[in-house]
């Protein structure tokens, strides 16, 4: 359906296009389906003679996800003003986060964490906490809005839309998901249905990207309270309660003499010279020590921006010129 300059009462406006979206948006939506059609036979067709970066298993809403975020985020760059464009230090920081999770999720490194339980606490960590931290570093809300189809941006920015949200990212609510999720997938049993069910194996891995993604951009958001949904204070709070937890549990893991999680015996280990007790000690030392590092230097993140802030404070006192511009941006603090 095209534009149309003569139009009946009741039917498209002048401005509609194909579900309101306009020809580079059609195009682009175009192009991403195209490419995914033609990874997904290739991978199907030659898996065998594909690089290492290309897709193991190849999943379209995965695929499909990192293709539509990679092109918003460029085509969001390109539209906004100079002057609102994120630094290229935000910018590689996106990227950095989003080509982390392409990583752990769509090449080789797949089958890897299929097969050896350390490994696969290094994807879960890349998933929960490498990746979504990068992301929410780059605060890429603000070009990915401009940069995704109207419809969808108008979905996002729904008042809806914003109530679940504003639920999920409720301090106390966000630290309990964000722990609670890690311990739910390790719950032997549950651990073991996820890994031989393919349909929860992606819940799973689709649980941890997202509720990493919320949880983080909560944290590290680098505006005041309002706009931002919790004081620094509170933030910091909760980066230090969630440490604790992540903590106790890696310990428990390291520690424990007894095969956890049988799984990686029975589908055939990568390493077949790491023992079963020594590997889950492995994962065990990686569920410890770089998550609570994580929370550590989110702490010290969070931290500089609170002496951002009173900078910021203390020039607005003494600049009205300052003051005035800062109302105008006050959607976005820093580059």
């Amino acid at each position: 359906m095209t534009r149309s300059t003569s139009i009946q009462p009741g039917l498209l406006t002048v401005q509609d296009s194909f579900f309101g979206m306009q020809p580079g948006e059609i195009a682009g939506l175009a192009a991403a389906v195209i490419v995914c059609l033609t990874v997904g036979w290739i991978s199907d067709a030659y898996p065998a003679s594909l690089p290492v970066w290309a897709p193991w298993e190849f999943s379209w809403t995965q695929f499909l996800a990192a293709i539509l975020a990679l092109g918003w985020y460029a085509r969001g760059v390109a539209l906004l003003p100079a002057d609102e464009r994120p630094s290229l230090w935000r910018q590689g920081a996106f990227l950095l986060g989003l080509a982390s999770l392409y990583t752990v999720l769509l090449t080789h490194f797949l089958y890897m964490a299929q097969h050896m339980f350390f490994l696969n606490r290094l994807q879960h960590l890349v998933m929960h906490h490498f990746g979504p931290v990068m992301i929410a570093l780059a605060w890429p809300g603000k070009p990915l809005l401009r940069g995704m189809p109207a419809p969808l941006r108008r979905l996002v920015q729904s008042p809806a839309a914003d109530r679940v949200v504003r639920i999920i990212q409720q301090p106390i609510l966000a630290g309990a998901l964000f722990v609670g999720l890690i311990y739910l997938w390790l719950i032997p049993a549950v651990h073991f249905r996820a890994m031989i069910d393919p349909q929860l194996y992606t819940v799973m891995n689709w649980s941890m990207v997202i509720d990493g993604v919320l949880f983080w951009c909560l944290v590290l958001d680098p505006r005041p309270s309002p706009p931002a949904r919790a004081s620094f204070a509170m933030r910091m709070i909760v980066t230090v309660l969630v440490m604790f937890p992540q903590i106790l549990l890696g310990a428990t893991v390291t520690f424990t003499n007894t095969v956890l999680y049988p799984y990686y015996d029975l589908c055939g280990r990568l390493f077949p010279s790491v023992p079963a007790l020594l590997d889950q000690h492995i994962g065990g030392v990686i569920l410890w020590i770089p998550s609570a590092m994580m929370s550590s230097v989110a702490f010290m993140l969070t931290l500089n921006s609170v002496r951002r802030h009173e900078e910021q404070m203390v020039e607005l006192e003494t600049d009205p010129a300052a003051r005035e511009m800062a109302l105008l941006a006050r959607s976005w603090t820093g580059r």
